[in-house]
């Protein structure tokens, strides 16, 4: 009996240890290299779709740089969010705990994701006469855009300033994005320092896994912007 108890002493000391192990690393991946986010909306279909669960590079924009085209997850500290009260149950604990650690998504719907348009200096406008998008005069044909959808339903002429970054989501005719909060209240411009990082991995459902690239055969031709120093919008954009 005795035997049998150290032997199990022994074995429960080390199933303790690996998940411990298990544990920390979960926290620093999820703190330093990779954080799980859950798509509760549609903007960025078909792209990203309802329920997807996605990993996000936490490595952009620092250490490595941003690129036009990448799907990026940012804090809403423009007050682009309707803000929802926090519904608490008996073991929501459970959930945020889990989140905090890295082994659940973060699904507290206080960022938002979208795709970067615009860097500092660009000029972005919609719509060319032939109806696309153009960044510092160069037309783009966007291929990851909604079956359907136009490049914008609304037109609007920007600079992006010195630090911001100018987004819009891949539905087009289902997308708050800079065009609405430009028109609306001037806070169309994101932070880049708002990023928590690019989206890089769609991870669940499995039917829809897959890895996230950033065309960059879209954003190839466009030419360096002329004054990255300057940066305001030219004309509002109106859009919903």
């Amino acid at each position: 009996m005795e035997r049998f108890n150290r032997g199990a002493w022994a074995w429960g000391k080390e199933i303790v240890t690996i998940l411990a192990i298990a544990l920390v690393l979960s926290f620093l991946i999820k703190t330093f290299l990779f954080r799980a986010f859950y798509i509760p909306s549609g903007s960025m279909e078909n792209t990203l779709q309802i329920n997807d669960r996605i990993f996000v590079n936490l490595l952009v924009p620092e250490p490595f740089a941003l690129k036009r085209g990448d799907v990026v997850v940012f804090k809403d500290t423009q007050g682009w969010l309707t803000q929802k009260p926090k519904v608490e149950g008996p073991f929501s604990w459970v959930g945020d705990v889990a989140t905090f650690i890295g082994l659940a998504p973060d699904s507290s719907e206080q960022h938002l994701v979208k795709r970067v348009i615009g860097l500092p200096g660009d000029k972005v406008k919609c719509c060319t006469s032939d109806g696309k998008l153009s960044v510092n005069g160069e037309p783009i044909t966007e291929p990851y855009l909604f079956p359907g959808a136009a490049p914008s339903d609304t037109t609007f002429e920007v600079t992006v300033p010195e630090g911001q970054m100018w987004v819009m989501g891949d539905h087009r005719n289902n997308s708050e994005d800079s065009r609405a909060h430009q028109a609306g209240s001037g806070t169309g411009f994101v932070p880049i320092a708002d990023v928590e990082g690019r989206a890089v991995v769609i991870a669940w459902p499995l039917n829809h896994s897959g890895i996230l690239g950033n065309y960059p055969d879209v954003f190839k031709n466009v030419p360096a912007p002329q004054n990255a120093s300057q940066g305001s919008p030219s004309a509002p954009p109106a859009g919903k």
